[in-house]
């Protein structure tokens, strides 16, 4: 499971020109599931996530979490996250998990999101054409991959 997590001082997402979820002061969460991945890879992920400290503290330190900042989460399908651009100019997407593994997967992430964290938690909507919006605060982007958390 791969996420790219931005902090931002908001964040929305469009379907068909309508919002479907926005946020203010967070974590705009790109996620990407891999066909391999396991409940495991999220409890890990969500963990992760939860105590992440990107948020600046009194000193302007990145030192406080988002549970501290009581902020909110913006969740977002991403399959191109497990792209391979190892041969040719096109990607290839063999990672990443079909839906019918993936949306099951998506929607755990989500409710282990909310309970792990008791913050707000907002969404896309999986394999939907959606438009992304963000002022990105920092700016603040990390790339988190659970196939390398040892």
């Amino acid at each position: 499971m791969r996420v790219v997590v931005q902090r931002v001082s908001e964040a929305s997402v469009k379907i068909d020109g309508v919002i479907k979820g926005a946020i203010h002061q967070g974590m705009m969460v790109l996620l990407g599931i891999e066909h391999d991945d396991s409940e495991e890879d999220i409890d890990w992920l969500v963990a992760k996530l939860s105590g992440l400290r990107i948020f600046s503290d009194a000193e302007g330190k990145m030192n406080v979490s988002i549970r501290e900042i009581k902020g909110s989460f913006l969740v977002v399908s991403q399959f191109t996250l497990h792209a391979s651009t190892r041969k040719g100019n096109r990607p290839s997407y063999v990672r990443a998990a079909r839906p019918e593994l993936a949306i099951p997967m998506y929607e755990l992430f989500i409710e282990r999101l909310k309970k792990s964290s008791g913050l707000e938690v907002q969404t896309g909507e999986f394999g939907a054409d959606m438009k992304v919006a963000l002022i990105n605060d920092g700016p603040v982007t990390i790339l988190i991959d659970s196939k390398t958390r040892e």
